[in-house]
């Protein structure tokens, strides 16, 4: 038997989460950075191919974190427009998908200020991939052109999502409450910037 042609939601769908994790490694290799190669490495091949994994590893670990709100948010939106689920539906199933992580949390890496953020931050998601999925098109610039017309409204949507996200980074350093952590959260917040204000310029020159 002949396998299925995918709809053109699947494919819209696809594009989304395609984009996003082009987002998140791209934020992820700024973040994660190289160490220079020892003489050591040189030296001896299996220590620089296990560096490399370990630095390989390290940034795909990041990257499914940085994915964790915005597929779960892409799924969210999926069912409302694939499914007619309405938002309180959804947004209930993502309350008790974080409750649960919240709640097996050992470590204290969780709270439930995180969580509340990221919250927040899906519902700007929810909206937005909804909105893209119900725009023409099938690749993800086409989509995102249809679906905001205009580089003042899309601009106006980045504002949001970019304070959601920078509260979120805030109660996570609040929470692990490290030197590291800011640096880090500050290395995300501004790669992040960069990489959308330059594909903002590609979609509405």
């Amino acid at each position: 038997m002949g396998r299925f042609l995918p709809r053109i939601l699947d494919t819209k769908r696809d594009a989304i989460l395609a984009r996003e994790r082009s987002l998140a490694k791209t934020v992820a290799a700024s973040v994660v950075e190289s160490k220079p190669v020892t003489a050591w490495e040189i030296l001896i091949p299996i220590l620089f191919l296990t560096n490399l994994f370990q630095l390989k590893r390290s940034r795909e670990t990041f990257s499914l974190n940085f994915l964790f709100t915005k597929r779960m948010a892409l799924e969210a939106a999926f069912a409302r427009v694939d499914k007619g689920k309405s938002r309180e539906e959804v947004r209930k199933q993502i309350k008790d998908k974080t409750g649960n992580v919240l709640a097996s949390d050992k470590a204290g890496l969780y709270s439930s200020k995180i969580r509340q953020k990221q919250l927040r931050e899906m519902d700007l998601l929810i909206d937005h991939y909804s909105r893209l999925l119900e725009a023409e098109g099938k690749d993800y610039l086409s989509l995102v052109r249809n679906a905001y017309r205009t580089r003042e409204n899309y601009l106006a949507f980045l504002g949001e999502l970019e304070e959601a996200e920078k509260e979120v980074y805030l109660a996570a350093t609040q929470t692990v409450k490290t030197s590291s952590a800011r640096e880090i959260a500050s290395k995300m917040e501004e790669a992040t910037n960069v990489i959308r204000r330059a594909e903002l310029d590609r979609l509405f020159p």
